[in-house]
């Protein structure tokens, strides 16, 4: 009881004591009871009082017996019961220390986790402020990057519909031109026609009396087949050969592309077997319909032989061949020459002198001259009839029926390609760059081109301009926006215009051409200038030396 120590428990303490008390005076009691009840065994006599006084004796250590017991119970209880308070006691300690650690070791740990809290919301919160910054420039770069993407889509837009619309009307004028063509080759069968039965009119006055015997249907017929076969027998049988392949694997555009070599090859030749310091070439040759027409009117309608000009084998090849040789003529000579050639030095400071001296050197001068139609008719003594047929082929209202069977060419745009190529093998360039106005041979591919949009009235019409050098015409196109880069696919009449690598690919056009025809991705030209001479090219769509496309509004 002694080891008891708590100021929460005074009552229960205090019962206890007095339990203890009790029960001191209960032993003492008893004590003396068996003390007395001792003494009574020794007596042999006991009285009635005695008898009463040893009942009430007893009854009363009865008492103090039951009342010793309750109080040990009594006691025991109150011990138990202050045990379990102290055990009560210690455990709400034990539970107040722990508590009292816990919330120590929670206070720091939370002090931590606050702090923690703190530098990650500081953190956080600059994140969002730079995230917002970041947001926020995005956003004003992504609006002005919207605004200028609208601002060139509008353009876009502007343009594609200022495109269509001359697309439309480029659409509509083609229509136009090839309703007017079309018409133009009805009236030339129609004329062929008149010209092939004005030639065999005797023939056809032979028919009358059959038509008047009532034969009318056979006789129409008859006519009819007669036609075609004096239209086929004439010289307009040309073109009725339709550039198909005869029996013998050979056909006039063959014939034309075998002549047209060899008439290089023998450029070529006068060249490589005589040395020179300086080239200089000059002159033009005849065009193909004149020598297609001499030549058809020559065999077709010769008095002796005539033969039909709407298929070609090696023997009609050779009488072609015959035709372009006595109309074309190439001459060349060679000359010394005391010329004053002017030297440029560098000093290697950016300083350049220029001296002059003398050196012979040797010229070699190449020219080409063709004679006229009117110069072969009279070489070859073509008759009255002839003549009418070689003037009827060469009329101007069948020029579309000569571009449609060389070039295969119709419609507006294809003027110019097929002026052009009536130039390949010209020489020189002195038809262009006279024409332009200069004394003396320049750089002529520009002169070429506009000589020929010239000769087809695009020049005074305003579609294209006319240029000595090629800076100005590019401009030219771009300003009226007429222009495509290399990655455009040109269509036949594009002016066409280079940027050679072997100047060092300067970013600006160097050379001009004509855009004959564009098939299985190889883009055909027709070019002045090209080896001093007119020549067809071939490139691909896209070659990396094409600067660009001028695109007139035909």
């Amino acid at each position: 009881m002694k080891d008891i120590k708590t100021k929460g428990s005074k009552k229960d303490i205090r019962v206890l004591d007095k339990s203890a008390d009790l029960a001191a005076k209960m032993k003492r009691g008893l004590s003396k009871s068996k003390d007395t009840a001792k003494n009574l065994s020794d007596d042999s006599k006991i009285s009635a009082q005695e008898y009463a006084q040893d009942n009430i004796k007893y009854a009363a250590e009865d008492v103090t017996r039951k009342t010793a017991h309750a109080s040990k119970e009594t006691v025991k209880k109150g011990y138990d019961e202050g045990k379990r308070l102290v055990r009560e006691i210690k455990q709400k300690r034990r539970n107040a220390d722990s508590i009292k650690k816990t919330a120590k070791s929670t206070g720091k740990a939370t002090t931590k986790t606050i702090k923690r809290n703190i530098k990650t919301a500081g953190e956080s919160a600059k994140k969002t402020v730079k995230t917002a910054e970041r947001t926020t420039r995005t956003t004003i770069k992504t609006a002005k990057q919207a605004e200028k993407t609208a601002k060139q889509t509008a353009k876009a837009a502007k343009k594609t519909a200022q495109m269509a619309a001359k697309a439309a009307k480029k659409s509509a004028e083609a229509a136009r031109a090839t309703a007017k063509a079309a018409a133009k080759t009805v009236k030339v069968a129609v004329r062929v026609t008149i010209a092939a039965i004005k030639a065999s009119i005797a023939a056809v006055k032979g028919l009358v009396a059959a038509i008047a015997a009532g034969g009318w249907v056979a006789v129409v017929i008859i006519l009819v087949i007669t036609m075609v076969a004096l239209i086929v027998g004439s010289g307009f049988g040309l073109f009725y050969s339709g550039g198909g392949h005869s029996e013998s694997g050979m056909d006039m555009q063959t014939a034309i592309t075998e002549i047209n070599n060899e008439y290089l090859n023998k450029i070529e030749e006068i060249k490589s077997s005589n040395e020179h310091d300086v080239l200089e070439m000059s002159g033009s040759r005849a065009v193909w319909s004149d020598v297609l027409a001499v030549y058809s009117v020559k065999i077709a309608c010769d008095p002796e032989n005539p033969q039909e000009v709407a298929t070609m084998d090696s023997d009609k090849l050779e009488l072609l061949k015959e035709v372009f040789w006595d109309m074309n003529v190439i001459d060349y000579r060679t000359e010394t020459l005391e010329d004053t050639v002017i030297t440029e030095t560098d000093d290697g400071n950016g300083n350049i002198s220029e001296t002059e001296e003398t050196q012979e050197r040797v010229h070699l001068y190449i020219t080409v001259s063709h004679k006229s139609v009117e110069e072969m008719a009279s070489e070859y003594g073509f008759t009255d009839e002839q003549n009418e047929q070689l003037n009827e082929l060469l009329d101007e209202r069948n020029r579309g029926l000569w571009d449609q069977f060389l070039y295969g060419i119709r419609g507006a745009n294809g003027d110019i390609v097929a002026m052009a190529l009536t130039q390949i093998g010209n020489i020189g360039g002195e038809p262009y760059w006279s024409w332009y106005g200069f004394s003396s041979r320049v750089e002529w591919c520009c002169c070429f081109v506009s000589w020929c949009a010239d000769r087809c009235g695009y020049i005074e019409s305003g579609v294209i301009p006319k240029f000595a050098g090629c800076a100005p015409a590019v401009e030219w196109f771009r300003e009226r926006n007429e222009w495509q880069d290399n990655t455009y696919t040109p269509k036949a009449g594009d002016i066409i215009f280079f940027d050679w690598q072997e100047n060092g690919l300067t970013g600006t056009a160097d050379h001009v051409g004509i855009v004959e025809k564009v098939e299985n991705g190889i883009i055909t030209t027709v070019e002045g200038n090209t080896g001093d001479s007119c020549a067809e090219r071939h490139y691909a769509v896209g070659h990396f030396e094409i600067f660009g496309y001028g695109l007139p509004s035909y």
